[in-house]
């Protein structure tokens, strides 16, 4: 039983985890900190059994006896975090949920079904966004036929906001609207075409609804593809990955609201023009459930575990 760290428990992500692990029968929620709920008992803010008072743990302060962590912390906060890690554990795994590492070679990107073999075993993981998974996912398995700079328009439900105050999680500048925000630069458009080593032109959007995602990938190809090849590569691609799923059909938010997998669809073509969307939930396959993922992986379990 590995013993298991989570910093950063309150924000919707956090909450996400300590509910995947109350599945998992190889990890010990050991320790669990949040700034705002320290002194009250695990079970009575999350779905998990565990009578363990939540802390607020300071950098300094940091055990020795935590073989992994998990930081779901805001941006910027994960260095400091992971030197006073290693300075008591170097062989606690880290899995970083933020954006801090994932321009990092030292670290290992935790795009689980892409890294596998690399995440065995590594103790540096810096998972992907939300935004970047799905967008990776769509656009993957036609990497060596695309031309020019593909483009995507995604939208997101409010909880990838966060839990802090802003206009992108606010109800009232949310009813009745689409809020399009990072209008160019959005750091998962650079995490996107830095990890699969073509351009791509993202904007991100957030509506009104809590949780997923939906991103319309507009591609050109090198040449003709009929409908039935495109999909037949994407079928093969992920054939063998259960958290993937393609269709013919358009997917939809609602549908994915509350799952653990991918979806890729649609597949329009116009001559040479291709669009694809995918959804995913941002909560769970865009940060917990590939976190948990990949923690799986470093600490030797198998990969699905405490995934349900």
């Amino acid at each position: 039983m590995k013993r298991l760290g989570i910093v950063g428990a309150r924000g919707f992500v956090g909450g996400e985890l300590v509910r995947l692990l109350a599945n998992h029968d190889g990890i010990e929620l050991a320790l669990v900190s949040s700034r705002q709920l320290a002194g009250e008992r695990i079970c009575d803010h999350f779905d998990h059994p565990s009578t363990l008072l939540i802390s607020n743990l300071d950098v300094a302060d940091v055990p020795e006896d935590i073989d992994a962590w998990i930081l779901a912390l805001p941006n910027g906060h994960a260095a400091t975090w992971t030197s006073a890690i290693e300075s008591k554990n170097p062989k606690a795994v880290v899995v970083d949920l933020s954006a801090d590492f994932r321009f990092d070679e030292s670290w290992v990107y935790g795009l689980t079904e892409m890294n596998r073999d690399l995440i065995k075993g590594s103790i540096r993981i810096s998972n992907p966004g939300c935004y970047a998974t799905a967008i990776q996912f769509a656009m993957h398995p036609l990497l060596d036929v695309i031309t020019g700079v593909p483009q995507a328009f995604g939208v997101s439900g409010f909880s990838g906001a966060g839990t802090t105050p802003s206009p992108k999680n606010d109800p009232e500048q949310l009813a009745n609207n689409l809020m399009p925000y990072t209008l160019v630069n959005h750091v998962h458009e650079r995490e996107v075409t830095r990890h699969l080593g073509t351009q791509v032109r993202f904007t991100p959007h957030v509506a009104s609804f809590f949780r997923g995602i939906s991103v319309t990938l507009a591609m050109d190809l090198i040449r003709d593809f009929t409908r039935e090849e495109i999909l037949e590569r994407y079928r093969e691609a992920y054939a063998n990955e259960p958290l993937v799923q393609v269709s013919s059909e358009i997917p939809h938010v609602r549908d994915n609201a509350n799952k653990h997998h991918v979806s890729v669809g649609g597949f329009a073509l116009d001559g040479r023009h291709l669009v694809v969307v995918a959804t995913i939930d941002n909560l769970l396959k865009g940060a917990a459930t590939q976190a948990i993922q990949n923690l799986n992986l470093a600490l030797g379990e198998t990969e699905m575990k405490g995934i349900q």
